[in-house]
């Protein structure tokens, strides 16, 4: 339980003012932060690409378990410092999981009543992993409504902190250990400590939108690529420049492959967009657990799919260089679904002969 939930009044009994609230909870965040390592960046080198590094960004390893850690803080901070967040109001925000789980954790850590709003096709361990941090867990049949949900319980007294709406603000680009300057920063000693390319997803657009404009910031010639579920909302909205594109079906991959091109989605800076088929990129997160020892979600077998085609280009070309991408959550959270053949074969889904050809395009 938070020292903040503890000390609700002041010595006399009376209400805290809001401002000594919100220094007192900056402040929790700011040890947490202190507390917390930076994540590994593990380094892999395929006989099918000599020359070529890659390197994987372990964000699960974070205390919430995912690239979403960062997010939440940042969102916490934002909602803080601009005054949107009273002492005992309740937040709320809408997430397929990993956002909800990382904002659950930061919320028990400051002593608030938290509300996720997830599609309820969500992986039940994400839904188990909110609720055993205290949140609570609103459920909607059609994923298309979370947004609207949530806002519903903005206009009831909550503070949403608005994933969607608001990580490309939230986040500071320039700095403050933001996921494209540690990625950089760890690559200082190595081979190729410029990148060839960074390969990320876009759920919210915040990640994308941080490492675009850092590299951008620094003068760095690294390209950025974004990794797509085939037919996703961004991928059509980069190739056409319409921000009114929408998803041509949906996907099993959760967190990213949104439906609609969010506000936070920067097509400027973003070099290329590789889509994925879905089957794909289950078949990747299996290749990752066999290459690396650990299980990650398909997210990052879809940034996976995505390093390959790039070390295919250069290879090619002729050329050496390194290409970093994210190993964005735990693949634990998966185990009924992207990995229980059951609920795979459910779906239409086989993904077999794609880990097949995938082992192959590494090893040849």
């Amino acid at each position: 339980m938070s020292a903040l939930s503890q000390t609700p009044a002041d010595g006399a009994g009376r209400p805290r003012e809001p401002r000594v609230w919100t220094e007192e909870a900056l402040e929790v965040l700011r040890r947490e932060a202190r507390r917390s390592a930076d994540t590994h960046l593990l380094h892999l080198q395929l006989p099918a690409f000599p020359g070529i590094d890659f390197y994987f960004k372990d964000e699960a390893a974070h205390p919430s378990g995912s690239l979403k850690h960062r997010l939440a803080r940042s969102l916490f901070l934002y909602a803080l410092c601009n005054g949107r967040l009273r002492p005992g109001q309740p937040v709320v925000d809408a997430s397929s999981g990993s956002t909800a789980i990382s904002e659950a954790w930061f919320a028990r850590l400051l002593g608030i009543p938290f509300t996720a709003v997830m599609p309820a096709c969500t992986a039940p361990r994400k839904v188990e992993a909110v609720e055993a941090l205290g949140g609570r867990c609103d459920l909607v049949e059609d994923p298309g409504e979370v947004q609207a949900r949530a806002q519903w319980h903005a206009s009831r007294g909550a503070c949403h902190l608005d994933q969607f709406g608001l990580a490309e603000r939230a986040t500071d680009w320039r700095g403050n250990n933001n996921i494209a300057e540690s990625i950089i920063g760890q690559l200082e000693h190595e081979q190729h400590p410029e990148p060839a390319w960074i390969v990320c997803g876009a759920g919210t657009g915040g990640t994308s939108a941080t490492i675009g404009r850092y590299l951008r910031y620094r003068g760095l010639h690294t390209q950025l690529c974004v990794a797509e579920p085939q037919g996703a909302g961004f991928a059509l909205g980069w190739r056409s420049g319409n921000r009114n594109a929408r998803a041509l079906q949906p996907t099993v991959i959760e967190g990213i492959g949104r439906p609609c091109v969010e506000p936070g989605f920067l097509f400027e800076v973003v070099d290329d967009v590789v889509e994925v088929p879905d089957v794909q990129s289950i078949a990747a997160a299996w290749l990752l657990e066999e290459l690396l020892g650990r299980r990650y979600g398909g997210s990052s077998g879809t940034n996976f799919v995505a390093c390959l085609q790039l070390a295919g280009r250069l290879r090619t070309w002729g050329k050496r260089g390194a290409i970093v991408t994210l190993l964005c959550d735990r693949g634990e959270r998966y185990e009924e679904t992207l990995f229980d053949r059951t609920w795979l074969e459910g779906r239409g889904l086989d993904p077999a002969p794609e880990l097949a050809r995938l082992r192959a395009s590494t090893t040849a």
